[in-house]
């Protein structure tokens, strides 16, 4: 089915863009000859004919690779000649061999699983359109987000839909420790048919945790940058480095960023097209599973027989999904202001060079602006937009009270205008009565949320046969797990409230109207919040600006050269603002609270998340607490980092388990001003890192 937003009564900046359902023709014609269909794309024009086997060969006898052999050698006592051979494995562990029948193989499943699961798979004819030129000019590395394990073969699937060369793609492992060549890494052992097919499918595979394994950096440095400069094939991997348990963006690692841009620092590429992706789900597959790892459940081990048992996913209807392929972007257009390339000739390329401070802060920018644009390229579902309301209601939602359907629908149709005001890209029908399009998402989401007798209510797990067992601990849990569910979906639209939503916040704790004071409590949430959301490095200005702009048009403030004064028409737009944030800062509040006055002097990240845990549930049942969304282990861990950057949590240097000291005062310091007991002034002279 081709479509487009407009027509379709779909509402947003898409209005213009052709969308196509890709499952449309595999629904109409045989899924067996779409994958043994002509594949004939057209490459990279300036890359060579060249093999896995040639890949590889090219890596072992790098430069580069040579020269840490023998450093790595004389450092353990090893000869040469085992370093190599211990490389050798470690590229044989971690290489791809990407081969077109695999492809197909894979195809064949896809497209049968996909009809299973989606109602619809849209893609952006404009995107792929663009990416097909792009491909054939410079190296591309597309960088998707990561919400489902889905994402990991769908962009592949188009791309050999459109004849588009299929990319090789990062892929993540754990739990590996290399023994020998001929002994695979543990997680792979337990998929070995699931992960020789991915890996002939172009999957290469990066053990998760790397630490100081210097040879290990080595090879996989050389292999990511031999194939940007060889133009092997495009590139996939995932700027934000995990699966995003909370379904809001994470702040994006830089190893593998910094890898393969480094072939255009040094010049041995002339350009670069980084190619940002949104996929957007109406519902993921993982809804549960990952409500229940933030609370502290193991995550599932991947095994085949794990795989064959997930197979009951397919029985369950996941809406649409939607696949935005972003503007290519050029890397030497974006880097020209920011990075001098010539400080690189000043060192033999092939010799191991540590990041200069600059191109450190050109890599994270660029990371950033990525994670961005995939967020504005994603689409809202409706349902994005109930249960940010409904997350409002906990007394309501939470018991038999529950939320008036009435009440819920006509506060979603003035939260849709808000969002468009916005800039939103709504995936809302067009044709189908208001009504009709929430009653659909509720059904779509009844795992999560149910309307009984006109009101709505969150739904908890089955109760077990015997509730008499289950402690209040557990108890707390279970709600948890449905709050954190619902929260996941109201994450998905928070891109585009926050920062309008911080300007209400700031509005309210400061109690003033003085732009400059709104503008430093306004840094100073972001600076709090920078692991929590994503911020582009140095366009705080831009952000606060931004969020006057919207409130502005939103009719809820005046806007002068020196004021921002509320009226009194956007009472409601500042109240749904400042409650949309109000989790995330209570929850920052209870962790700053736990370290100064029940948290240890010196901790292990290990130790205190489940001790943060355990102390906010207590809370929780004494009724001291009411935010369920302060047991997430993710908000939890993106405190202690945001106070780990700021030098009010370091690590002691005595330690060898990465213990770390606090700084009570400062913590103190910090809360104090989030809840308003210090006043905005007192941050003029106090930078926020020497609190």
């Amino acid at each position: 089915m081709t479509s487009s937003f407009g027509d379709s009564g779909r509402s947003g900046p898409l209005d213009e863009e052709e969308l196509v359902d890709i499952l449309e023709e595999r629904r109409r014609s045989s899924d067996l000859g779409h994958a043994l269909r002509t594949f004939s794309p057209h490459p990279y024009k300036g890359a060579p004919t060249c093999s896995a086997a040639d890949l590889n060969k090219a890596v072992l006898e790098s430069q580069h690779l040579h020269y840490i052999t023998k450093e790595v050698a004389m450092e353990t006592g090893a000869t040469v000649e085992e370093v190599r051979e211990e490389a050798s494995g470690i590229l044989e562990e971690m290489s791809q061999n990407l081969q077109l029948g695999f492809i197909r193989l894979m195809g064949y499943p896809l497209s049968k699983v996909s009809k299973k699961l989606f109602r619809s798979i849209f893609v952006n004819m404009e995107g792929l359109n663009r990416l097909q030129q792009a491909v054939q000019e410079n190296p591309v590395i597309l960088m998707p987000n990561h919400r489902s394990y889905f994402d990991f073969l769908v962009i592949s699937y188009i791309m050999f839909t459109y004849d588009i060369p299929v990319p090789v793609i990062a892929a993540g492992i754990r739990n590996t420790v290399f023994i020998s060549p001929s002994l695979r890494c543990e997680a792979l052992a337990g998929m070995k048919l699931v992960g020789r097919i991915l890996r002939r499918s172009g999957a290469f595979f990066i053990r998760r945790a790397i630490g100081s394994d210097k040879l290990y950096w080595a090879v996989l440095s050389e292999y990511v940058k031999t194939i940007v400069r060889r133009g092997f094939a495009p590139m996939e991997f995932y700027v934000e480095g995990l699966r995003s348990r909370t379904l809001k963006s994470l702040t994006p690692k830089l190893g593998m960023m910094n890898m393969v841009l480094e072939p255009f620092f040094k010049g041995e590429v002339f350009d670069i097209t980084l190619v940002p992706i949104s996929l957007s789900y109406d519902r993921v597959l993982e809804e549960s599973l990952l409500a229940h790892e933030l609370l502290g459940a193991p995550k599932p081990k991947e095994s085949t027989t794990g795989l064959l048992k997930a197979t009951k996913v397919l029985q369950e209807d996941y809406g649409s999904m939607f696949v935005n392929f972003g503007r290519p972007l050029s890397v030497r257009d974006l880097c020209q202001d920011k990075i001098n390339r010539c400080q690189y000739n000043l060192i033999p390329r092939d010799l191991p060079q540590k990041p200069t401070a600059e191109a450190q802060a050109c890599v994270s920018w660029l990371a950033h602006l990525v994670v961005r644009i995939q967020e504005e390229g994603s689409v809202i579902s409706p349902w994005s937009l109930m249960a940010s309301l409904l997350l409002q209601a906990p007394t309501a939602v939470l018991t038999e009270e529950g939320l008036p359907w009435h009440r819920l629908t006509e506060k979603t149709l003035w939260l849709r205008r808000l969002a468009l005001d916005f800039g939103a890209r709504l995936n809302w029908p067009g044709g189908v009565p208001d009504s009709n399009v929430m009653q659909s998402n509720l059904v779509l989401h009844r795992s999560v949320a149910q309307r009984k007798t006109g009101r709505v209510y969150l739904v908890r797990e089955d109760e077990p046969a015997r509730k008499h067992l289950i402690s209040p601990e557990e108890d707390a849990h279970r709600t948890a797990a449905a709050v954190l569910m619902m929260a996941s979906y109201r994450n998905q639209c928070l891109h585009i409230f926050v920062r309008p939503a911080m300007l209400a916040t700031a509005i309210h704790i400061t109690k003033s109207g003085q732009k400059d004071e709104l503008s430093t409590f306004f840094c100073f949430l972001q600076d709090i919040f920078s692991n929590e959301f994503i911020f582009i490095p140095g366009r705080s200005s831009q952000d606060f600006e931004e969020a006057c702009f919207l409130l502005k048009k939103s009719g809820a403030v005046h806007i002068s050269q020196e004021e921002v004064t509320v009226l009194d028409a956007g009472l409601e737009v500042l109240s749904f603002l400042q409650a949309l944030l109000q989790p995330f800062i209570e929850s920052y509040q209870v962790v700053f609270r736990y370290l100064c006055e029940n948290g240890p002097h010196s901790f292990s990240e290990k130790q205190i998340i489940p001790a943060l845990r355990d102390w906010t549930t207590k809370l929780i049942l004494s009724g001291e607490l009411h935010t369920y969304e302060a047991l997430s282990s993710d908000t939890q861990k993106n405190v202690l980092s945001a106070l780990r950057r700021l030098e009010i949590v370091t690590k002691s240097r005595a330690s060898e388990q990465n213990e770390f000291g606090v700084n009570r005062e400062a913590v103190k310091r910090i809360g104090d001003i989030l809840s308003g007991k210090i006043p905005p002034q007192s941050l003029h002279p106090t930078p926020l890192a020497r609190l």
